[in-house]
C-alpha cells in the first residue's frame, strides 16, 4: 500500500492542519489525498469558501474532537513528536530509534510498524513547526491521549539510559504547547527518574501528605491514568497505557510499605 492507506480509516483530523502538511511532504506528494478528494483538507487549507473569507478551519466542539481522535491520529501525532525529541540533543541514538520501532511493533504489529517507521524516517528529515503541530493536537486530542503522548516521549528519551537536559527541555516545551499542566508533567517525568520522592511526585502529592491524602491521591490518579481512558484509540493504545497505570500502582504500594498502612 502507498501513502497513508496503511493507516486506512483510522486517520481523521490529522489529514488537516500542519500535521497533514508534514505527512504530505514526507510522502513526496498528495496523491492519496487528492485521489480521495481531500487535497485541501490534507493541507489544512479548508474549503474554497474558507480560504476566500480568511477563516481558520473549523475544528468542531470538544466532544466531537474527542470522538474523532482515532488510532491513526494518535499514531501520526506521536510519530512527528518523536522525531523532535530524538533530535533534541543533536544525536539520533540508535537505541532511541530501536525503542520507537519496538513500541510501534508492540502497538501495531510488524507490517504496519515497518510502514510507520519508514514514514518516521522521512518526517525526521524535515524541520517540524513544533508549536503549530502541538496546537493542532491540543485542540483536537483529549487530555488522556495527550498524557499518553508525553509518557511515550519520555520513554524515547530514556531509551539510551538517561534523559538529557536538552531532551527534557524539549519535552517540557511540548507539554506546554499541548496544554499539559505542570502537575501532570512532573508526575509522568517522575516515572522515568530514580528518586526517593518519585512516589509522591507520581501521585501528585508532597511528602507531608497524610495517609488519607495519599489514598485519595491514588484514587484520583488511578482514574486519570486508567487504560480505559484511551480505549477510543483502539486496543493497541489501551495496552500501551497500562505501563503508566502500573507506575501509579507501584508508587502507591511503595508508600503503603513505607507508611505501614
Amino acid at each position: 500500500m502507498s501513502g497513508l492507506k496503511w493507516i486506512g480509516a483510522t486517520i481523521g483530523w490529522s489529514f488537516g492542519g500542519p500535521i497533514g502538511a508534514i505527512i504530505g511532504l514526507a510522502l513526496g506528494g498528495l496523491g492519496d489525498a487528492l485521489a480521495s478528494g481531500k487535497g485541501n483538507i490534507f493541507l489544512g487549507q479548508g474549503d474554497d469558501s474558507q480560504q476566500q473569507q480568511g477563516r481558520r478551519p473549523n475544528y468542531r466542539t470538544q466532544q466531537q474532537r474527542r470522538a474523532q481522535t482515532t488510532s491513526g491520529d494518535f499514531e501520526v501525532s506521536l510519530l512527528i513528536l518523536a522525531t523532535v525529541v530524538i533530535k533534541a540533543d543533536g544525536v539520533q541514538d540508535q537505541r532511541e530509534l530501536d525503542f520507537v520501532r519496538k513500541q510501534f511493533v508492540g502497538m501495531y504489529g510488524k507490517d504496519r510498524a515497518n510502514k510507520a517507521f519508514e514514514l518516521f524516517k522521512k518526517v525526521s528529515q524535515q524541520t517540524v513547526p513544533l508549536r503549530q503541530v502541538c496546537m493542532q493536537i491540543q485542540q483536537m486530542m483529549d487530555h488522556s491521549s495527550r498524557l499518553q503522548l508525553m509518557h511515550f516521549l519520555f520513554g524515547i528519551a530514556k531509551a539510551d539510559g538517561m534523559v538529557t537536559d536538552d531532551e527534557e527541555r524539549q519535552i517540557f516545551t511540548i507539554a506546554g504547547y499541548l496544554g499539559v499542566s505542570s502537575r501532570d508533567y512532573n508526575s509522568i517525568k517522575a516515572m522515568f527518574y530514580n528518586s526517593s520522592d518519585n512516589a509522591y511526585e507520581i501521585l501528585e502529592i508532597t511528602k507531608s501528605a497524610t495517609t488519607g491524602e495519599i489514598k485519595k491521591a491514588y484514587r484520583n490518579m488511578a482514574k486519570k491514568y486508567h487504560p480505559d481512558k484511551v480505549e477510543h484509540l483502539g486496543e493497541e493504545h489501551k495496552k500501551g497505557a497500562e505501563d503508566k497505570f502500573k507506575q501509579v500502582q507501584k508508587a502507591y504500594e511503595q508508600l503503603q510499605q513505607e507508611r505501614g498502612f
